[in-house]
């Protein structure tokens, strides 16, 4: 299934990156929506190519139930990016990469953060798929709608953190 969101923050790029890679914040948008931050690594200098991984439990309460009842009560997500030196502009993007353990999920997107002025415009585009014979198709278009929201959320909290500080 194919992925494909977009948004835009009052914010430049340097600091929306800052808000994506900040350990409290990726704990707070893991509680947001009822899971919780297991642990998370920046191997790099975040302004300059670096990979960063996050490992999530999420719970499974707003799954379908023919895809609950694959993978139970929560899920735990690892989440690694790829993140790659800013342009010229300050724009930069990262090859994102998730799996689900113990369900055979996988998403492969790339975000960008597009230096718009003052502002910055976070595209996210990829697919979701699932291995599962017969029923992969049915997993993977169930899922989708949920990481599309989980990334639009992010967005949201990201507004939200920095207005609050």
């Amino acid at each position: 299934m194919a992925l494909s969101a977009s948004t835009t923050l009052p914010y430049d790029v340097a600091t929306v990156t800052d808000v994506f890679t900040d350990e409290a914040f990726l704990k707070h948008t893991s509680e947001h929506v009822g899971g919780e931050l297991k642990s998370l690594t920046v191997d790099g200098d975040t302004s300059a190519a670096f990979t960063l991984t996050a490992v999530r439990t999420l719970p499974t309460t707003r799954l379908p139930d023919f895809a609950r009842k694959f993978v139970g009560d929560s899920l735990t997500v690892t989440q690694t990016e790829n993140w790659s030196a800013p342009l010229g502009d300050g724009s930069r993007e990262a090859k994102v990469s998730m799996s689900v353990a113990g369900a055979p999920v996988n998403v492969d997107a790339v975000q960008r953060l597009i230096a718009e002025g003052t502002s910055t415009r976070v595209d996210v585009e990829g697919n979701v798929t699932s291995s599962i014979p017969f029923m992969g198709a049915k997993i993977a278009a169930a899922a989708e709608p949920y990481i599309g929201k989980a990334l639009n959320i992010q967005a949201a909290e990201a507004k939200n953190w920095l207005e609050s500080r």
